[in-house]
């Protein structure tokens, strides 16, 4: 019995390996049609969905490490998506701020890039989909506690 759980939780672990990859890579293509890479999309995203975001803190938010982090607000600054701000209160602190352009750019691009992702996840039933996302946080929040 034992040797039929250990080979059914390595066959869970392959099948949702196999399912994000395929999906991220597809959402990849996606967002490379928009003239960005997948973290510089992130970024904006991030800035635009919760506004100034502290440069230290974007890293932790979108899962990147933190020192990728000042080469893609330097390639959003010069494509004039968004600005460093400081901070007023504390100088060790620099802010990014999406831009008037990069939210005009997210405005345009967003609704389309919201469409093909309910489109890649429609394969899932609504309540499949409520079902998945319960059962995708009882497997990941043990295992972030490592």
């Amino acid at each position: 019995m034992e040797k039929e759980a250990i080979s059914q939780s390595l066959k869970l672990f392959i099948v949702l390996s196999r399912a994000y990859k395929a999906i991220n890579e597809r959402v990849n293509k996606i967002i490379q049609t928009y003239g960005l890479n997948p973290t510089e999309f992130a970024v904006l995203e991030l800035l635009y969905h919760k506004g100034d975001q502290p440069l230290q803190q974007i890293g932790g938010r979108i899962l990147l490490a933190s020192g990728s982090i000042t080469y893609v607000v330097d390639k959003l600054e010069q494509k004039g998506m968004l600005k460093r701000l400081a901070c007023p209160k504390d100088r060790r602190v620099t802010y990014a701020q999406i831009t008037a352009e990069g939210k005009n750019f997210i405005e345009g691009i967003f609704p389309e890039h919201e469409r093909q992702i309910h489109e890649l996840m429609s394969s899932l039933e609504t309540e499949e989909q409520v079902q998945a996302i319960e059962l995708l946080k009882k497997l990941g929040i043990p295992a972030g506690k490592f």
